[in-house]
């Protein structure tokens, strides 16, 4: 990858929790990309859950995640009750693809706050989703 990434970019869970978590698969590869990105990294309270489950067993990596906000390292954008139908919509929309409700959010947020790089080990949901008409997202790291 080029060095530093410009502009936004929204993280997924995967990443959070291959930085966090040394024996994950991703760990290397995401903590390389890291070294060109420059925070804060934007995600959610959906994102976040999903990946304090999935670190249960660790939980100072769970509390390393929940303090990385503080830190700078990311900022949680706001869903409020008007985000409920439109992440139901893109739900519904990419039922095909068994989205998880956190995918859906950061489509959501991508759309919304025209974000078009998403930080993902899970390429599947943002592969077809549109962070604007006509945009595709820009997916790092690059295969």
């Amino acid at each position: 990858m080029n060095r530093v990434l410009v502009g936004r970019v929204l993280i997924d869970t995967g990443p959070l929790v291959a930085i966090l978590a040394r024996n994950d698969q991703f760990h290397e590869t995401c903590t390389q990309t890291m070294k060109d990105i420059t925070p804060p990294l934007y995600t959610c309270w959906p994102v976040l859950t999903e990946a304090a489950w999935l670190l249960r067993f660790d939980p100072d990596a769970v509390e390393r995640l929940l303090k990385s906000a503080a830190t700078g390292l990311y900022r949680i954008l706001p869903l409020d009750e008007n985000a409920g139908a439109a992440i139901a919509a893109i739900l519904k929309k990419y039922r095909r693809l068994k989205p998880q409700l956190a995918d859906a959010a950061l489509v959501h947020l991508a759309h919304r706050e025209r974000i078009e790089t998403v930080f993902t080990v899970d390429r599947r949901s943002f592969r077809v989703s549109r962070p604007a008409p006509n945009r595709t997202s820009r997916i790092v790291p690059e295969e």
